[in-house]
């Protein structure tokens, strides 16, 4: 890949920078004496890109040398684990997706006009791909569709965390593609379930509503639908806290009102009371919950364990 369209560099590589020359250096005499691949550091930088880098090399000697003659050290040791093909064309990870869900308004029950189905989910992939120099990616998207899908260990690590986009794909009511080996994880999501909802959505939602208290007082545009989901993050934590679930169809109690929120017929001041009553019910759901203080960090290891093993095998429990 060529290093220009790969990184953004700095219009000037400031002194200190350590480099691999592209060419053969010579003195001043047109005589050979460090050739193409030589390791060096700057110790001048020119004023503007037209001019020449100060470059000492090992042994002391100082040359002057353009900037397109040199490579920066890191990106040059980088770029052998570069694949020049995309993984996603060349081995098609999309293939190995073991889940797939709806979330968002769809499984909320909250769509509107020209509601998207957006789709989360899981793919585990072969293990030589997975212990390859190369590795795989962390996710897979694919913006067109609406589709997002997270490598099964890093879904895993942000299940334990707590995070509320990873929880409601666990409990999503709408499930579409399901693996014997995800049914696994789907069978055992309670153990990722802790007090730390608690704190991953209640701080989440305190931090947007800040931000949005300041938004109103500089009379910026209020985005209605973020406030909907805000209250209704509140509310699922709450009902986590209190009954050991994460309720991602919002219930009848509360869907007239979020969907008033969401159009904009409730007023700043409504929707902030909502908001500091759930916070408060919210603490007073931490107080009582029986959810333990942290999720079950080695029931999802062995999982994960036995997952990547079921990929070892060309023929797997896909």
């Amino acid at each position: 890949m060529n290093e220009s369209r790969k990184t953004s560099l700095p219009p000037i590589l400031p002194v200190g920078t350590a480099v691999v020359t592209r060419v053969e250096v010579r003195d001043s005499n047109g005589r050979p004496i460090h050739p193409a691949g030589a390791a060096g550091v700057i110790v001048r930088a020119p004023a503007d890109p037209e001019h020449g880098y100060g470059v000492r090399f090992p042994g002391g000697d100082e040359v002057t040398l353009k900037r397109r003659d040199l490579h920066v050290l890191k990106h040059f040791q980088q770029a052998g684990f570069d694949l020049n093909v995309d993984p996603l064309v060349e081995y098609d990870l999309f293939e190995h997706v073991i889940y797939r869900c709806v979330i968002g308004s769809q499984a909320y029950g909250l769509t509107h006009d020209g509601s998207d189905t957006d789709r989360r989910g899981v793919y585990l992939p072969p293990a030589h791909m997975q212990w390859s120099l190369y590795g795989v990616p962390e996710q897979l998207e694919n913006v067109d569709t609406e589709e997002c899908y997270w490598e099964l260990e890093k879904f895993l690590k942000l299940a334990l965390k707590a995070n509320p986009n990873v929880l409601e794909v666990l409990y999503s009511p709408i499930v579409e593609q399901v693996t014997p080996i995800a049914q696994q994880v789907l069978d055992m999501r309670s153990i990722f379930l802790s007090k730390l909802v608690y704190q991953t959505y209640n701080g989440y939602a305190m931090s947007q509503f800040k931000k949005l208290s300041q938004d109103t007082r500089n009379r910026g545009a209020i985005k209605w639908k973020h406030v909907m989901h805000l209250i209704r993050l509140l509310l699922s934590g709450i009902t986590a806290l209190d009954h050991g679930y994460v309720p991602v169809r919002v219930d009848d109690e509360h869907r007239e009102r979020l969907i008033d929120i969401r159009d904009g017929k409730t007023s700043w001041e409504h929707v902030n009371a909502w908001r500091l009553r759930l916070h408060e019910q919210f603490e007073e759901a931490f107080r009582h919950t029986t959810l333990p203080d942290r999720p079950d960090y080695d029931a999802a290891n062995a999982y994960l364990v036995e997952a990547r093993h079921s990929k070892v095998n060309p023929i797997s429990r896909r």
